[in-house]
């Protein structure tokens, strides 16, 4: 069973809470708790990771503003952007950090191959992007932040599937002043169904970390055994 990873899909959960309920999953787990990957939408929120810098929100207006845990600079997340968190064991599954932040990497350029798009990581930034060319950096699609405890590994991607963008003028995306962001549906002409890509996504990631097989488990997962996750200790 260690060899499968459960899926939990949370729908619309504010951001706190599970970001909570993920520390208290990662401290509580032990040699026999499976990995986890749980996919999501956040209400309209910016997260300021451990390398943030206050001169990258320009101006976040009503939005509020977290300081979380997650590696990076600061970032948005809101409605129409598909959340995945990554809760592995990577010393049981013996993956470094870098081959897992290239796993995240190269399942979103398949996911966005299978819909027709050209897309790649960038040294400088990561994260992936769309329409780069020699002059032009191009466009920020998918957005990266990682904490490794106890070797063990949480947070995780953001893809913008179909959202407002508006909020990114915010901020200095991932602290690069100017940075250009698109979404999937932006890139393509038909109508995109969420649920699909969200299947998409959970197909190139399982192939890329190489497990053997998926179940689902749709309860939220801000219970563990009978502790209530987002309450504080």
């Amino acid at each position: 069973m260690l060899d499968t990873l459960t899926i939990r899909h949370l729908g619309t959960a504010d951001y706190q809470p599970v970001w909570r309920a993920m520390q208290a999953f990662t401290d509580h787990r032990d040699a026999d708790t499976g990995d986890e990957i749980w996919l999501l939408q956040h209400p309209p929120v910016y997260t300021q990771g451990q390398a943030g810098k206050a001169e990258h929100i320009l101006n976040p207006g009503n939005i509020p503003v977290l300081q979380v845990d997650r590696g990076g600079q600061v970032t948005y997340h809101g409605p129409g952007q598909l959340v995945a968190y990554l809760l592995i064991d990577l010393r049981r599954r013996k993956l470094g950090v870098r081959h897992l932040v290239t796993s995240i990497e190269q399942a979103i350029v398949q996911l966005l191959a299978d819909y027709g798009i050209a897309a790649a990581p960038r040294a400088d930034a990561p994260g992936v992007y769309v329409n780069q060319t020699d002059g032009n950096p191009g466009a920020k699609i998918a957005q990266l932040g990682l904490r490794v405890r106890r070797g063990c590994s949480f947070h995780g991607l953001s893809l913008n599937v179909d959202m407002d963008m508006q909020p990114f003028w915010g901020i200095n995306p991932c602290g690069h002043a100017g940075m250009a962001v698109t979404s999937l549906q932006q890139q393509v002409k038909e109508k995109l169904a969420f649920k699909d890509v969200e299947q998409q996504l959970i197909k190139q990631l399982t192939s890329e970390l190489a497990y053997n097989c998926t179940q689902n488990n749709d309860d939220k997962p801000l219970f563990w055994g009978d502790r209530d996750l987002s309450a504080p200790e």
